[in-house]
């Protein structure tokens, strides 16, 4: 079982998070009822017996869209441009997953994502079809489809007066990229609960990825309760982000010249120690094990490796199991043959990572990505489940004092935890940054409008 030292810091936050649980539990229920149709686990819950009654609408025309990125990148595309279709009275078209990436995955929306149920569950807000009309298709010459990529972090505003207007040169609109393409911030509630709606309740995975997860949480409940570790340290982590620290000159160079082998990756030569030094970097399997030891977990805690595969494998993993031998991955505790029909499929296996994250007991990733935030405003929405958002920048500055042996491990461990007392995720207002979206905190972190806290924030 997971336990911690009896510090002051984790009884008075993890008391904190259940008060707050237990009010927003019952607060979010009813609301999200009466929002949505549907409240409680969004991995276990079934879906309503009942469908909402169609929306009527006049159709201004179809919206196709392209995500791109992995797939809690691609999650949250998904409620964007759904969104924006019923702001602009579109028909949209089922989401085309990205095939270009680094994982090279091919699956397809219908592979990881229940199909009837995201058209059925949103049928009373957008029209959506899987696929285009044969008379809109690419063998009618009268019909124009333009591509174009929306203006990143835009507004309803830039919508309703930029895009809206081009629906009456082109019936189709195919937005070939989408990530951040709405703000976090300055955003009708009315959308910004949709985009929750999309998120919670209609992306819903499909029967086999679900049962799948639903057996890797229930195998690791027999255990004791668990935490889920998001170890952020896959090759395209690490070679997108330029992080090398404690890797050899030659890794190094080998995840150099794999930026260099995607030109859409704008940044090639980049200062790994600085970007490290301002917490930019994902902590290491060594540095994660001292944090966790730090953190007040014990010895026999049980740690589920939510992460696909870690850059330099077992070599780099020895360290944290080391410090914590239950430590376990999906290979571990699945069948080699149903893990079989998932091998060569990255977003599949990250949708197994997710239904694990959502449920473990305490969460912690190594870096802020798409999974990370997702997954908290996830655990946010199911009543403000135990997620601890580390300070890397801090961390840093503290791991690289003990490593050089200026600090105790008394004072390394005390410093931790007084740096993460207040890192527990709580209920909390967004950050709003303006004019530096990419800094301020992320929507779908903390969708504080759809949250039993809203009324703190309006």
């Amino acid at each position: 079982m997971v336990r911690s030292r009896p510090r002051v810091w984790l009884v008075a936050g993890c008391a904190a998070v259940l008060l707050w649980a237990s009010v927003a539990q019952l607060v979010a229920v009813g609301r999200l009822l009466l929002l949505f149709g549907l409240a409680g686990d969004a991995v276990s819950s079934p879906p309503p017996t009942a469908l909402p009654p169609p929306r009527i609408y006049k159709s201004n025309g179809y919206l196709k869209i392209s995500c791109n990125g992995g797939l809690n990148q691609m999650r949250s595309e998904i409620c964007d441009m759904v969104a924006v279709a019923r702001l602009l009275n579109l028909t949209m078209v089922v989401p085309e997953l990205d095939k270009r990436s680094f994982w090279a995955d091919q699956s397809n929306f219908g592979d990881i994502f229940d199909v009837k149920h995201f058209i059925d569950s949103l049928r009373d807000e957008v029209h959506i079809i899987e696929q285009l009309p044969e008379k809109l298709g690419p063998r009618d010459s009268d019909i124009i489809i333009l591509e174009m990529s929306p203006v990143s972090w835009s507004d309803e505003k830039y919508y309703l007066h930029q895009i809206l207007p081009l629906f009456s040169k082109y019936s189709v609109i195919h937005f070939n990229k989408t990530d951040a393409r709405l703000a976090n911030n300055g955003i009708s509630t009315e959308i910004q609960l949709l985009r929750c709606r999309v998120n919670f309740h209609a992306l819903k995975f499909t029967p086999q990825i679900e049962g799948l997860g639903n057996e890797l949480v229930h195998k690791l409940r027999a255990k004791g309760s668990f935490v889920a570790l998001h170890l952020r340290y896959e090759m395209d982590m690490l070679a997108f982000s330029g992080c090398n620290h404690g890797l050899s000159p030659e890794e190094a160079e080998e995840l150099k010249k794999m930026r260099y082998a995607y030109p859409w990756w704008r940044d090639k030569e980049i200062d790994s120690q600085a970007k490290r030094l301002q917490g930019l970097c994902p902590l290491t399997p060594e540095e994660a094990s001292l944090v966790l030891k730090a953190l007040g977990f014990q010895k026999d805690a049980l740690i589920y490796i939510a992460a696909g595969e870690i850059y330099g494998g077992d070599r780099r993993l020895e360290p944290l199991r080391a410090a914590f031998p239950n430590l376990v991955r999906k290979v571990m505790l699945l069948n080699s043959e149903v893990l079989r029909q998932f091998q060569n499929h990255s977003s599949q296996m990250a949708a197994l990572d997710f239904i694990v994250s959502t449920a473990s007991d305490v969460f912690i990733p190594t870096f802020d990505g798409n999974m990370a935030k997702l997954v908290e405003g996830h655990r946010r929405f199911l009543g403000f489940r135990r997620s601890v958002v580390l300070d890397r920048r801090k961390l840093v500055e503290l791991l690289d004092l003990y490593t050089n042996k200026t600090m105790s491990w008394d004072n390394f461990a005390s410093s931790v935890q007084e740096a993460h007392k207040n890192c527990v995720a709580q209920p909390s207002c967004r950050r709003e940054l303006k004019n530096r979206p990419k800094e301020e905190d992320y929507f779908y972190a903390n969708p504080h409008e759809c949250l039993a806290n809203s009324t703190l924030c309006s």
